[in-house]
C-alpha cells in the first residue's frame, strides 16, 4: 500500500476498504495486490470510518474487510452512500446488509433455509419441534452473535431464549433458522464470481466446515475461525447460484464480486444460506489465477469508470 498522499502520476487510484483491526488487510486480501501492480494500479487500505479520508480521490473503492460494521450498521449505509466509485454499490450494500433479503429471495423461487424473524421489542419462545435451530441477528458478519441450540436441551432452550432476548433488547432483529445437519459431513460451499469483460462470472468454489458447535456465549473475535479448503462445483450448486444472482436488484453487471452460500437441505439438494454480496471474504488463496481474475474485475471496474 501507498501513503495517502502520495503522487500517483496518472496510475489509477484504489481503495481496499477496511477497518481499524485489520489496516494491513486480510491476508486473503493481500493476495491481489501483486497482480494490482502489475496493471500499473495504486492500491491503499483506508478505514471506513476514518474521517480524514477523501473518497472522491480514488478512482474506485472497493469494500473488502469493514468487518466491525454490524453494530453500526445505519451508519455504515450512510457512509456508503456518500463515497463515489464504490464497488458494490451503495444500494446493493443497503439491501444486502440486512439477512432480511433472504425472504425476497425465497419469495422469487430460490431455495432458501427456512428462516422465521423476530423484530426487537418482541418476545419469542421455542418450537415444541426439539430439533436444531441457529440463533442470529439479520445484522452481522463474521459469525457473530451466532449460535447452535438443541432444543431437545432444557439448557439450550433457555439459552436460546436468552439469545433472542439479548439480541431484541439490543434493537436487532433475529433470525431463527432449521440447522442444516449436512453441514457437519459435506460442510458449507462457497461459490465466488467475479467480474469480467462480459460480466460476473463464476471463478471458484471453496468449501467450510462446520463452524456452530453450541450457544452464543459472548464476543470471540471480529470473526470465527474458518476451516476452508478448495472444492469443485456440482451442475446443480451453479444452478442454484445462478438463479440466486438472477435476482440481485438493478442486475448483476454493477457487481465486482458476489459469493453464494449453499448447504444441502433436508432431501440433499442446495439451498441458499447467505448471498454475500457486501464485503466477503473471497478465498482468493484457494484456486489458480483467482489473484489475477479479482484483479481483472477491479481493471474492468476502473475501465468503465474511465
Amino acid at each position: 500500500m501507498t501513503d495517502h498522499h502520495q503522487s500517483t502520476r496518472g496510475r489509477p487510484r484504489v481503495a481496499l476498504v477496511t477497518c481499524t483491526e485489520l489496516t494491513e488487510l486480510d491476508p486473503d486480501d493481500r493476495l491481489v495486490l501483486a497482480p494490482l501492480a502489475a496493471r500499473g494500479v495504486t492500491v491503499e487500505a483506508p478505514v471506513w470510518d476514518e474521517p480524514d479520508v477523501d473518497w472522491s480521490s480514488y478512482d474506485l473503492v472497493v469494500l473488502r474487510s469493514p468487518w466491525d460494521y454490524a453494530l453500526r450498521r445505519d451508519e455504515f449505509v450512510t457512509w456508503a452512500a456518500t463515497v463515489p466509485a464504490l464497488v458494490n454499490p451503495a444500494d446493493v450494500v443497503r439491501w444486502n446488509t440486512d439477512k432480511r433479503y433472504l425472504g425476497e429471495l425465497s419469495a422469487a423461487g430460490v431455495p432458501t433455509v427456512p428462516t422465521s424473524w423476530v423484530e426487537p421489542g418482541e418476545s419469542w419462545q421455542p418450537p415444541a419441534d426439539t430439533g436444531e435451530y441457529v440463533i442470529k441477528p439479520a445484522v452481522s458478519a463474521g459469525s457473530q452473535d451466532t449460535g447452535r441450540y438443541d432444543l431437545a436441551d432444557p439448557e439450550h432452550r433457555d439459552l436460546a431464549v436468552a439469545h433472542v432476548r439479548r439480541l431484541s433488547t439490543a434493537g436487532r432483529t433475529t433470525m431463527i433458522q432449521p440447522y442444516l445437519s449436512a453441514v457437519d459431513t459435506e460442510g458449507e460451499t462457497a461459490l465466488l464470481f467475479l467480474a469480467g469483460p462480459d460480466g460476473l462470472a463464476f471463478s471458484h468454489a471453496i468449501r467450510k466446515g462446520p463452524m456452530l458447535t453450541g450457544p452464543d456465549l459472548g464476543p470471540d473475535g471480529l470473526y470465527k475461525a474458518e476451516e476452508i479448503s478448495a472444492r469443485t462445483a456440482r451442475p446443480d450448486q451453479l444452478a442454484v447460484a445462478e438463479r440466486t444472482l438472477a435476482t440481485v436488484p438493478g442486475g448483476t453487471r454493477q457487481l465486482l464480486y458476489a459469493r453464494v452460500d449453499l448447504i444441502p437441505g433436508p432431501d440433499g439438494d442446495p439451498v441458499l444460506v447467505e448471498l454475500e454480496l457486501t464485503e466477503p471474504s473471497l478465498f482468493i488463496g484457494y484456486a489458480d489465477g483467482a489473484p489475477e481474475r479479482l484483479a481483472t474485475g477491479i481493471t474492468t471496474h476502473l475501465a468503465r469508470r474511465a
